[in-house]
């Protein structure tokens, strides 16, 4: 069985921070990508797949085989980053039987309707909601975009999401 050692929510997925900081920080020995879109498409997948850095595997499921793959084998073995692009996908996998402890959001780019809470991370009502029922579950949320950061709490974050 495989151990989610971080279960981070980045909607630019595979990028320079998650590869040279949190792997490291993590120990993490394999990348479990969760997106829709990423797993449809087979270029953009296959740019993703040789970004990884050598020694780390790197997976990439729809939400719904996400699901069904940690249901039959748990992601097979080894020390698990689990990425995620949205709040969404992490609600669906969650309810779907993926019931992590820790939640860690690290990017969540700005669009009409989005506000700014913390660095480069935006939210709106949905993902405001989809956080604090994660939270009412038992899930501890934090936000934090690079490890040098000061993590900072759901609370925290509401409380400028709110003003």
């Amino acid at each position: 069985m495989a151990e989610i050692v971080l279960c981070r929510i980045d909607s630019r997925l595979i990028h320079g921070q998650v590869m040279t900081k949190w792997v490291n920080q993590s120990r993490a020995n394999k990348i479990v990508v969760v997106s829709d879109s990423l797993a449809a498409d087979e270029f953009m997948l296959e740019i993703y797949l040789m970004a990884a850095p050598a020694g780390v595997k790197v997976e990439c499921y729809s939400r719904a085989e996400a699901v069904r793959r940690w249901k039959e084998e748990q992601f097979g073995t080894g020390r698990v980053l689990l990425l995620l692009p949205d709040l969404e996908s992490m609600k669906d996998v969650y309810e779907g039987g993926i019931q992590v402890t820790d939640i860690q959001v690290g990017g969540l780019g700005g669009s009409p309707g989005r506000r700014v809470v913390f660095q480069n991370i935006t939210l709106d009502d949905r993902d405001v909601d989809v956080l604090k029922a994660l939270q009412d579950k038992g899930v501890k949320i934090i936000f934090q975009t690079i490890p040098e950061d000061v993590p900072q709490s759901l609370e925290a974050i509401l409380k400028k999401y709110n003003n």
